[in-house]
């Protein structure tokens, strides 16, 4: 395995017309991404459904996550993690438009 070293914080961008999906590390079944949103938020009416479990970790700034079985919503603020289990429909309410939120997430397949 080659040996990357970078930094989390660095090259992202200053204008962010879509959410930035960056896939930082993958192996076997674990998937590790960069996500960054300002401002962004799913589409009213689309929920994400996905087959395999996601954690993710709030490095900055701020979202809102809601379950779609119980309209439960988590509020994220910088540290708090979140496991996403299997085929939970959920979505991405809320991110702030004045500040970049990046987010980690681990994806075990």
């Amino acid at each position: 395995m080659n040996t990357v070293s970078s930094n989390i914080f660095k090259n992202i961008p200053e204008q962010l017309p879509d959410e930035l999906f960056e896939c930082l590390f993958k192996q076997d079944n674990v998937q590790i991404e960069r996500i960054i949103s300002q401002g962004h938020a799913t589409p009213a009416g689309q929920w994400y459904d996905q087959d395999w479990d996601e954690w993710v970790v709030l490095l900055q700034g701020q979202a809102v996550i809601v379950y779609e079985k119980d309209q439960q919503s988590f509020r994220l603020n910088a540290g708090d993690y979140l496991l996403i289990p299997a085929h939970t429909k959920h979505r991405v309410e809320w991110t702030p438009t004045d500040v970049h939120t990046v987010w980690l997430a681990v994806h075990l397949r």
